[in-house]
């Protein structure tokens, strides 16, 4: 019962000076809201890019032909390995099955002239042969036409996908799909063209492609035998590891690689960049608490010094409390809840803001999703209690050992 009469003499004790109480509730706000801010921005722009890198291919990985060291080792000639052969490539798709996508594609061409209409392009166009994998492997969107049929990937037929940076070349007032281009010696018919996806390092991304069906890359006249990329994909990134042994047992089976002899080929996972975003998401996290925690102790230094002033202006009450009977216990429990209500109020108003201004910040910089961190709003309250735990006591120690008489005396 003493308990329940102390929390509402604290509420009334807080609704008496309640433009001291708001202000107090603000300085704790203030710093509850940096620290669950700056922690939310984090795990929203984190899963912004973490979706960014699984539309980019995070948990993908690409098989390629091994390489040695070159040169000699102690007058040895270093060991090389052949380049994956098209029929491996196949061999190696149709031994994995259903368990992932997976891609081939090859690079035919670079610095490529295209024409149609009397228009030409600029000598940088690149012409890739791919499979019928090889748009979603690569996350490019078609914004008009189709993909390659069956037919058309089994034939080798003379069709092609285009970048929009072509299709703005040579057919800038009209659709290019069903138009005819040249290229490498050959006519074209256009069946679909690529949404724009801007520059890539420089390469042009998908705006300068040229995209033909596989088979018909391995026709067109080149100046070596095309090298060929194989790119496995899954949607589930727990799998990921899983996948990665199977496809390297199932592409030294391909290559015939013997026993104990080291692999002719490499496997290179794009996840690693996922892995660098959740080390650089940790030292940030480490950045924002430190942040914050700076920010909650000049709130805690306040709200001490305001408890202080607050003991001081209710020293008299004091004195009456105690001559009616109130022992130092509860006295001390009284002002240690006044403290703990001022931080809970302004931490709840802080937790709010903080979530509002994390996510904001990061629509800044990624297109990730509202995101609701009960993590951090938990730890914030929690924080808020301790805060008020550790700035109250002393205050209240000090109202509690306060002389009753000298108290009644005080003015």
């Amino acid at each position: 019962m003493h308990l329940l009469e102390n929390i509402k003499e604290a509420f009334r004790s807080i609704g008496s000076n309640l433009l001291r109480t708001i202000l107090t509730a603000l300085i704790v706000s203030i710093g509850i809201m940096s620290l669950v801010g700056i922690l939310t921005a984090i795990d929203a722009i984190k899963a912004s890019l973490n979706s960014t890198f699984a539309s980019l291919g995070a948990n993908s990985f690409e098989i390629t032909k091994g390489y040695s060291n070159g040169g000699r080792r102690g007058g040895v000639q270093a060991k090389t390995y052949p380049a994956i052969t098209y029929l491996q490539a196949r061999q190696y798709k149709q031994q994995l099955g259903d368990e992932a996508k997976v891609g081939i594609s090859a690079f035919v061409a670079g610095a490529t002239e295209v024409k149609a209409n009397g228009e030409k392009t600029n000598p940088n166009m690149q012409v890739v042969a791919g499979d019928e994998n090889y748009l979603l492997i690569q996350s490019y969107d078609l914004k008009s036409g189709r993909g390659f049929s069956p037919t058309e990937l089994e034939t080798g037929a003379n069709v092609v996908i285009v970048g929009s940076e072509i299709k703005d070349k040579l057919f800038p007032k009209q659709s290019p799909v069903n138009q005819y281009v040249y290229m490498l010696g050959r006519r074209f018919q256009v069946v679909g063209e690529l949404a724009k996806s801007g520059s890539t390092m420089g390469g042009g991304g998908a705006d300068r492609l040229m995209l033909v069906p596989l088979e018909t890359g391995n026709q067109l006249p080149r100046q070596r035998a095309l090298t060929y990329d194989i790119k496995t994909a899954t949607t589930d990134a727990s799998q990921l590891n899983y996948l990665t042994g199977e496809a390297t047992g199932i592409m030294r089976a391909v290559r015939q690689d013997a026993l104990g002899q080291p692999n002719s080929f490499e496997i290179e996972r794009s996840d690693s960049l996922a892995g660098k975003l959740d080390a650089l998401s940790g030292n940030l996290r480490i950045g924002g608490f430190l942040v914050g925690f700076i920010t909650l102790l000049g709130a805690s230094i306040a709200l001490m010094n305001i408890m202080m002033v607050s003991v001081t202006e209710r020293t008299r009450e004091i004195g009456v409390r105690k001559a009616m009977g109130a022992t130092a216990l509860l006295i001390r429990q009284q002002f240690l809840i006044e403290a703990i209500v001022i931080c809970v109020l302004g931490g709840t108003l802080g937790i709010l803001l903080g979530v509002g201004i994390g996510n904001a910040v990061s629509l800044l910089v990624g297109s990730g999703g509202f995101i609701i961190p009960w993590l951090w709003m938990s730890v914030g309250l929690i924080i808020c209690i301790t805060v008020g735990l550790a700035s109250g006591y002393y205050p209240a120690s000090k109202a509690a050992a306060l002389d009753p008489i000298e108290s009644l005396r005080f003015e």
